[in-house]
């Protein structure tokens, strides 16, 4: 049963009481979570694609790799993350299956106009489009799929979710250059472009739209501004962790991957179908496997004590550090293979349990400004710092270089040691993360 005193739709300050006893699973939960992380696949592939396509782009437009970091990651960054909290704001609002579907389609229509861009002026335009869609898919998407499964089972759900990082990158690295290889770069983007147009239509037809916080507690919940939710984040000690760590690992994990395929094209002197190879089974079987690994975690920490899953997710961030740090210093190919692999899966850990935390740690009708905060920070380190810092102190080092080919290589090495970093800020969480939950109304009593 739902009780309402006050429609959830619009201002601030309208208090709403949300009782629902949870059901058992239903066809309709895991289709919405299997149709949203095909969704997830096509938004990472679309992003994904084009770091494997960086050396050809560069070569066609005669750029340095500064202008690469702007193009393929500052670019979408920049309109993503200032897009992202506006459209989470919205979601929290708006329907979210329509809204999904909106950018979906908007999205995918900008990536295949990628591929008929002229210049780097056009292409650069053309990616700021794709960044303000991308924007509009991941925090309704999250805040739909909180409202399908309840607090205790929104981290194995969402871990499943993940997939879609793993799915989409493994996509973007092998599809596209495979596909690069026999038809050129701008072939790959309107390939990428034509896969979200008949998934757009399968959610706007077809995913259901559940009531917000029916599965919760049943606390008072507040239809909020943005001003209420980033003032309920701040007190959140647990959460401000979460933010922080979330920050520096996708840095040291998506934002080096970012620029693995050039490292091992100038380095290794492999081809671009030859890393986008490598790469793609990393992605593609490694991230999977890690991904159904932390989902299984997942199901057996969150019967337990919430702060396994913060504690977990920093001792899987510390282990791999040091294979990620050798695997840009050693001179062996095979050997830099190796490292990759113990380190390229495991970026994928993170996501899921995170994406649960942050949804647990606030009310349902903050969730997608939440997870759009999330995303702010994460992208701002993902798609602006690395690609643009990475580049740009590959081009400063280089001249000062015997052999500048080297200088790329340098960089990643020290770039690398922000995974120690990352750890502390998870394994800080756990401290004040009991607490949190029970503020948020989503602590499960066993």
């Amino acid at each position: 049963m739902v009780i309402e005193q006050s429609a959830p739709h619009h201002g601030d300050g309208k208090l709403t009481m949300q009782t629902e006893e949870p059901n058992a699973a239903s066809t309709s939960r895991w289709y919405a979570l299997m149709l949203l992380t095909a969704v997830y696949t096509i938004n990472i592939a679309d992003r994904f694609v084009m770091s494997t396509l960086i050396e050809p782009i560069k070569a066609e437009f005669a750029l340095s790799d500064t202008a690469v970091g702007l193009l393929t990651g500052a670019a979408l960054a920049i309109f993503y993350v200032s897009a992202g909290i506006p459209l989470g704001l919205l979601a929290d609002r708006w329907n979210r299956k329509r809204m999904i579907a909106i950018a979906l389609g908007a999205w995918s229509v900008l990536t295949g106009l990628c591929g008929l861009a002229q210049n780097f002026w056009h292409l650069l335009l053309l990616r700021i489009g794709v960044g303000i869609g991308e924007a509009g898919g991941t925090p309704p998407s999250q805040s739909l799929l909180a409202d399908e499964f309840p607090p205790n089972s929104r981290p194995f759900a969402m871990s499943l979710f993940s997939l879609g990082a793993a799915f989409g990158a493994a996509l973007g690295a092998s599809l596209g250059g495979w596909i690069n290889d026999h038809y050129g770069w701008r072939a790959v983007l309107l390939v990428f472009g034509a896969m979200g147009i008949p998934l757009a239509a399968l959610v706007a037809l077809t995913l259901p739209e559940p009531r917000r916080g029916r599965l919760d507690s049943g606390v008072p919940v507040l239809v909020v501004s943005l001003k209420h939710t980033a003032v309920f984040v701040r007190r959140q000690k647990s959460l401000l962790h979460i933010l922080a760590g979330t920050t520096v690992v996708t840095f040291w994990g998506w934002g080096l991957v970012w620029w693995t395929p050039a490292f091992l094209m100038r380095n290794h002197d492999m081809s671009l179908s030859q890393s986008g190879q490598v790469l793609g089974w990393m992605h593609g079987v490694g991230g999977v496997l890690v991904t159904l690994a932390t989902a299984a975690a997942m199901k057996v920490f969150a019967q337990r004590d919430p702060r396994y899953q913060s504690w977990f997710i920093a001792v899987a961030t510390l282990v791999p550090t040091v294979p990620s740090m050798l695997a840009y210093s050693t001179e062996s190919t095979g050997m830099a293979v190796f490292m990759l692999w113990l380190f390229v899966p495991m970026i994928y850990l993170y996501i899921g349990p995170t994406m649960a935390l942050s949804q647990n740690l606030v009310p349902a009708t903050m969730r997608s400004q939440t997870c759009a905060i999330i995303l702010f920070v994460a992208n701002v380190a993902n798609l602006v710092i690395a690609p643009v810092l990475i580049g740009a102190l590959s081009d400063l080092l280089a001249p000062r270089l015997d052999d500048p080919s080297q200088s790329l290589r340098y960089v990643l090495i020290g770039a690398s040691a922000t995974g120690f970093w990352a750890a502390w800020h998870y394994m800080a969480a756990a401290r004040n993360l009991r607490e949190d939950l029970v503020r948020a109304g989503t602590a499960v009593r066993n």
